[in-house]
């Protein structure tokens, strides 16, 4: 048998004046801002539109996250109409603008814990209005009354159309001009089609945008056309760029004006955290206009599939961006014909910081390994080092290992199980990869951290320039 526990007395009261549509609304101006949140999700889930619309006239709070409650129930188009047309009986009353406590519409899937555990902590609604105040504050020397009203989104741009509710906001936002301006912090692309993108990107609040994506296969045209919003983006923390190609009926002359375009906005890209280039095939040999150009210092860089030259090593190993740097990918960028030297300078000037190191698929040789071996040593906050699918030996997977087992914050390594376990020679081989398993484990079982050394079953076939 099971209990149902009695209702609280704050749902008491919710459920109360709820009955009674009149009641409610004329309550409002009265009711304990603690009120607020509870009655607005209940009228919410009831579809109670005339409650609505007048409790957000009236919110009391600097931001009404609306998304945290569509995520839990389908967001239709009358409750996001009834919600804007509160929004536009309040900014047509006659109040002066800084009296009115609601700042900003987030329509993103979040603040669920506003609505589920906040209501009745007036701490929490202190903490919270002050964090947006921070904020506010935070982004220019505007005086808080002049700003619009911001409606947030995450925006996602394909090829298809945007949803009815996107549309219908996207025409709402259009007629409210100098009224309510539209913020989004995580925008993904993934279409080709430049107008729309651009008729998008022009509604937009740029400077509040942090992450951006684009996963899908766009020309350096294309990029260059996108590069003066890029800069105006200069909150950005995220960058994701993949799959950008240099159409062959473009000019050496062309493609390096259209990267100039391009590689000159980092130099506005202040704030920027993490920059991810995958399958770029304009890098090679100009990374170095790209480089000089990023200040700001990132925590995580991911180059991959990627074919970069020795000079473009060089100039990431010089780069001013990278002095701070935490995360270092580098997968499926070939290596075996470029010299070590400028990754052993990167390793080198990043060892005080770095935590992730992916190499997987370089096919670094054993000859350029030895050379990094000792800036390897330094790394000494390292975490998680891949260094799968390159070819190794028994004798420079030793080295290597003696040389990791120092780093007493690594916990995670992965390698190819060397070719020659496979060879001839297999059965003494694989007694020696025994025989340091067993060292491996003595030297790190004094370590007060759980340590994981994993090998793929399936090995790497080494280089054809590598010796045997």
């Amino acid at each position: 048998m099971s209990f149902q526990a009695p209702p609280t007395l704050l749902q008491l009261a919710v459920q109360s004046l709820l009955k009674d549509e009149a009641l409610a609304i004329s309550a409002l101006k009265d009711l304990p801002m603690e009120l607020f949140p509870p009655l607005f999700k209940e009228a919410f889930n009831q579809g109670q539109s005339k409650i609505l619309k007048a409790m957000v006239q009236g919110w009391p709070f600097p931001c009404l996250p609306l998304g945290g409650l569509m995520k839990m129930k389908i967001p239709h188009l009358k409750t996001l109409h009834t919600i804007l047309l509160g929004i536009d009986t309040m900014l047509k009353q006659k109040v002066c603008p800084r009296s009115r406590k609601l700042r900003v519409l987030d329509l993103r899937p979040l603040h669920k814990d506003f609505w589920n555990v906040w209501a009745g902590d007036k701490a929490g609604a202190r903490s919270l209005e002050g964090k947006h105040k921070r904020r506010t504050q935070a982004r220019g020397p505007r005086m808080e009354g002049e700003k619009p009203l911001t409606v947030l989104i995450d925006l996602y741009l394909k090829s298809s159309a945007p949803d009815v509710c996107l549309s219908y906001l996207f025409l709402w936002v259009q007629g409210r001009k100098g009224l309510v301006q539209l913020g989004c912090k995580k925008l993904k692309i993934s279409t080709v089609a430049t107008q729309s993108i651009v008729m998008f990107l022009e509604m937009l609040d740029l400077d509040c945008m942090e992450e951006v994506e684009v996963c899908c296969t766009w020309n350096l045209p294309t990029l260059a056309d996108f590069a003066p919003y890029l800069g105006q983006m200069r909150n950005l923390h995220k960058l994701l760029l993949s799959h950008v190609c240099v159409p062959a009926s473009i000019s050496p002359k062309e493609q390096g004006q259209l990267l100039s375009q391009f590689t000159s906005q980092f130099l506005k890209l202040e704030c920027l955290q993490e920059l991810s280039l995958d399958s770029i095939s304009f890098l090679e040999g100009h990374m170095d206009q790209m480089f000089r150009c990023l200040e700001a210092p990132l925590e995580m860089l991911s180059i991959t599939d990627c074919h970069l030259s020795e000079s473009d090593l060089q100039s990431l190993a010089q780069c001013p961006g990278v002095r701070q740097l935490k995360h270092l990918n580098l997968s499926d960028v070939l290596l075996t014909n470029i010299s070590p030297e400028p990754l052993r300078v990167l390793l080198e000037r990043v060892a005080a910081t770095l935590k992730t190191l992916d190499l997987e698929n370089c096919r670094i040789v054993d000859s350029q390994l030895s050379v990094l071996l000792p800036a390897l040593s330094l790394c000494t906050q390292l975490t998680t080092f891949n260094y799968l699918k390159n070819p190794i030996s028994v004798a420079s997977l030793e080295r290597l290992l003696c040389h990791t087992a120092r780093l007493s914050r690594l916990s995670l390594e992965m390698y190819s199980t060397p070719w020659e376990i496979y060879g001839a020679q297999g059965t003494s081989h694989h007694k020696r990869l025994e025989q340091l398993r067993e060292e491996l484990n003595r030297t790190i079982k004094p370590l007060e951290h759980t340590r994981t050394v994993w090998f793929s079953i399936i090995p790497c076939r080494p280089c054809d320039n590598q010796a045997d």
